[in-house]
């Protein structure tokens, strides 16, 4: 009895520490190089009609989250994905759902996610009720795209380096030349060699808590730039449909660009003739059609006096915002004295200036987004 009993506990000992075991090994990774840390995608079907009402999922829209693995995942598995919110998340994310494989490829995917952020990410491959392996990267958003171009006062030219203020960091922005994504700290990633100050890091905390989204851009702006120079076929251009490209859809080019016409003495059919030419290329080669919201930006008053000359390009930028495809940009012409840095200084938007600039293109950004769902 005593041999028979100390056989069984030697047995359960046994089977109890290789189940303990089996267990405690790690699931093999599945590794992703898509989405990265920090990559926001663009919402879609986003409602404003009905985005006051909380925890209304269908006005607050959804994302095409592009999915892809350095190998294919196991043979014969399944895959699935959710979205997890992190601390303070907007949105409520999604649990596990079926993951399909697009196209003809074997690591490639676009997983379907509710408005919001950040989240983690996470993949991963089943069969029968075995996890075979799992992969997640975080965080993650989807929320509003913007991609930035013009010239000095959209680049980092201006007087502070401005940081993120939103606690949870969802203000960021792309690099399209690596495809990272980092917290929008200034200096941005741009073309140009300034590593001064922008205005986009206070206008994305601006709009975090109204559109309740991560907030992304590409900045392609480079200083001291004509309109001609972003013409097809320019390097400006070709930086101007990357930048797009690596956004994939977003909601609106922010131009903030007019000084250089001025001193160029350009007229107001050549500045419209030159946008609305950009602009059709652009759209052409992006395959989406993102509204154009140019800014009144002409005057600098620490390199010219010239209200003549402001006010041809400000006629003109007036008339593109009348067009199809354009629309209503801040005038931030209006803002002198204070809001502009004198000649000991980075000659551009001042501390007080950035952050004002920053909340009349909220005002022009958030009546974009109202109007473009105003018929829904």
């Amino acid at each position: 009895m005593y041999k028979t009993l100390r056989c069984f506990l030697l047995l359960t000992a046994l089977c109890g520490g290789y189940h303990s075991r089996a267990a405690s090994e790690e699931t093999p990774a599945l590794t992703l190089t898509a989405p990265v840390p920090y990559q926001i995608v663009q919402r879609q079907d986003y409602n404003p009609a009905l985005a006051h009402i909380h925890g209304s999922e269908s006005a607050m829209g959804h994302g095409a989250v592009p999915v892809r693995f350095t190998s294919a995942p196991p043979a014969g598995a399944r895959l699935e994905y959710r979205a997890v919110p992190l601390k303070n998340a907007f949105g409520t994310g999604i649990e596990w759902t079926a993951l399909k494989i697009s196209g003809g490829g074997k690591n490639s995917a676009m997983a379907d996610v509710p408005a919001g952020g950040w989240y983690r990410f996470e993949v991963r491959a089943v069969e029968g009720s075995a996890v075979r392996a799992a992969g997640s990267v975080e965080p993650v958003g989807v929320g509003e795209l913007f991609l930035i171009a013009g010239q000095s006062y959209a680049d980092n030219c201006n007087d502070e380096q401005l940081r993120v203020q939103d606690p949870e960091g969802r203000v960021a922005v792309c690099d399209p030349g690596t495809g990272e994504w980092r917290i929008a700290h200034d200096p941005l990633p741009t073309p140009s060699s300034y590593r001064a100050g922008t205005l986009w890091p206070a206008f994305g905390d601006l709009l975090v808590p109204l559109a309740r989204v991560p907030i992304g851009f590409v900045n392609v702006a480079f200083a001291a730039t004509a309109s001609a120079q972003w013409l097809p076929g320019t390097p400006l251009f070709k930086n101007l449909i990357e930048g797009g490209k690596a956004l994939g859809t977003f909601r609106a080019v922010l131009w903030q660009q007019g000084e250089s016409d001025v001193l160029g003495r350009v007229d107001a059919d050549t500045y419209v003739l030159n946008l609305v030419t950009i602009r059709t290329a652009a759209v052409k080669e992006w395959g989406c059609e993102p509204a154009w919201l140019p800014a009144k930006s002409t005057f600098h008053p620490t390199v010219y006096n010239e209200p003549e000359a402001e006010g041809i390009i400000r006629s003109a930028i007036a008339r593109l915002w009348t067009m199809d495809g354009f629309g209503p940009g801040p005038d931030t012409d209006i803002l002198g004295g204070e809001n502009r840095g004198d000649i000991n200084s980075q000659r551009h938007f001042s501390p007080i200036g950035q952050r004002r600039a920053a909340l009349m293109w909220l005002c022009a950004v958030w009546n974009e987004m109202n109007h473009a769902g105003e018929n829904k």
